[in-house]
């Protein structure tokens, strides 16, 4: 096994409302080659992202070379995400699957500050799969969890940071207070996310 799938961080499932929050971006050391995390607000850190949705419009955006962008849905928001000539394989992909279609994609965050000072959060992907109904689904309902386990940990944080009990065993949630830090939404909203994209599900299913 290689020293790159070694030290590969894990993938962090995430909704879109999230992760278009996840604005801002940090390293852990000042190594120039120490990887790059975005800062999740539900309190943790992301170096790569799983996610699985609707692709329902790709683009070549490129000037002198290929360079694609796909947006893709899921039931709280859009993912966007740019391949060119460094990420070949899903490059070909965004080029060659005709939308609506649903896919799964791993891939980097990275922020880019517009003009007028907005960040936004978009995708690189390292890959992207055509995947099935079925596939989505059970993205949904994983990612629903995983973002309900960050809310309640976050919640206890905040819970042990304004009334702290002597002798509390909670540990100290660095990522959580980087979000206490940085971001002003409460994570409550989050929660609600993840009602509407369970609801979701079950309206599909009730109509099938």
């Amino acid at each position: 096994m290689s020293q790159t799938q070694l030290t590969r961080e894990v993938a962090k499932r995430a909704f879109a409302s999230e992760f278009n929050d996840s604005t801002y971006a940090f390293k852990e050391s000042d190594d120039e080659r120490a990887p790059n995390y975005a800062l999740m607000p539900t309190g943790d850190r992301a170096n790569r992202v799983f996610f699985v949705g609707t692709l329902t419009e790709t683009e070549d955006v490129g000037e002198d070379s290929e360079y694609w962008r796909g947006r893709v849905v899921d039931p709280t928001g859009t993912f966007f995400v740019y391949a060119g000539q460094y990420q070949p394989e899903a490059a070909a992909v965004l080029r060659d699957t005709e939308p609506p279609a649903y896919v799964a994609i791993v891939g980097k965050p990275r922020t880019y500050e517009t003009d007028d000072g907005t960040i936004n959060v978009s995708v690189r992907p390292e890959s992207i799969a055509v995947v099935d109904e079925a596939t989505r689904d059970r993205w949904v309902v994983e990612t629903a969890e995983r973002t309900l386990d960050r809310i309640e940990a976050f919640s206890e944080f905040e819970a042990e940071q304004e009334a702290p009990e002597s002798g509390s065993t909670v540990p100290t949630n660095e990522y959580a207070q980087m979000a206490r830090e940085q971001y002003d939404s409460p994570v409550e909203n989050y929660r609600r996310d993840v009602i509407q994209a369970l609801e979701s599900l079950e309206e599909l299913e009730a109509s099938a």
